[in-house]
């Protein structure tokens, strides 16, 4: 994940974590080299729907998407709507793209994603102000130790970020299973409470994945191999 300075949400000091693990497969490899540059984020310039998608479209943005289950169902559940993920870890990239292309056999390849391999800050630094109608954040990762919770996702620069990309009345979701993670975002999501209001009227919304919002094999590998209980949160901009 990318660490931002406090109160400089485009201020990038590095990107922490590994950027790949075990060697790609034949197929794989090809859908990297052929598929992701023709749907990549281009690597500069302004990040609009149009440059994108060639038409205005709701926008969503997410934030180290793993292997892409979340973005893709949610791209074939809103064929009308463009959505964007950044991750920096190839493998992830890889298994995003067996997704994206249909190769799986789950659904017809989906012609509204665009991926970046990389910082997903740097992206959404580029994206216009109050373009984002959705942002995710979905179990990133937790940096347990106090020493970095610098490195963390959830903190204020970053989220000021997040702020400005979205419209009023735009939605934030955060995911984790991470105890210490959670109360982090907490303390950090109520010091900007004059941006985000809190969609949560009793615990049952935010430990009960709310509809519209597909499980990750991540989140399923939380409960069923860990036993871990796992939090939904959803936050609007005001």
């Amino acid at each position: 994940m990318t660490a931002y300075k406090s109160g400089d949400p485009t201020t990038l000091n590095r990107l922490y974590g590994r950027a790949k693990g075990k060697p790609l497969r034949a197929g794989q490899q090809a859908l990297v080299d052929t598929l992701l540059p023709r749907i990549a984020v281009p690597a500069e310039g302004e990040v609009t729907a149009e440059a994108l998608f060639g038409h205005p479209c709701t926008l969503h943005f997410e934030i180290g998407f793993g292997g892409g289950e979340h973005m893709a169902a949610r791209a074939d559940m809103l064929p009308d709507h463009g959505f964007i993920g950044a991750e920096p870890f190839v493998n992830g990239v890889a298994q995003a793209l067996v997704h994206v292309s249909g190769d799986n056999g789950a659904r017809q390849p989906l012609g509204n994603v665009r991926i970046h391999h990389g910082d997903a800050l740097e992206v959404l630094a580029r994206i216009p102000d109050g373009a984002l109608s959705f942002l995710y954040l979905l179990h990133p990762d937790p940096w347990p130790k106090a020493r970095h919770a610098k490195r963390r996702m959830m903190n204020d620069g970053p989220v000021n970020l997040f702020a400005a990309k979205l419209k009023p009345g735009g939605e934030f979701r955060f995911g984790t299973d991470h105890a210490v993670y959670l109360r982090h975002a907490l303390m950090v999501m109520q010091r900007h409470t004059d941006q985000f209001e809190w969609q949560c009227e009793k615990p049952l919304d935010f430990q009960k994945r709310p509809g519209g919002w597909p499980e990750t094999r991540y989140e399923n590998k939380a409960r069923t191999v860990y036993g871990h209980e796992v939090w939904h949160f959803r936050w609007r901009r005001k």
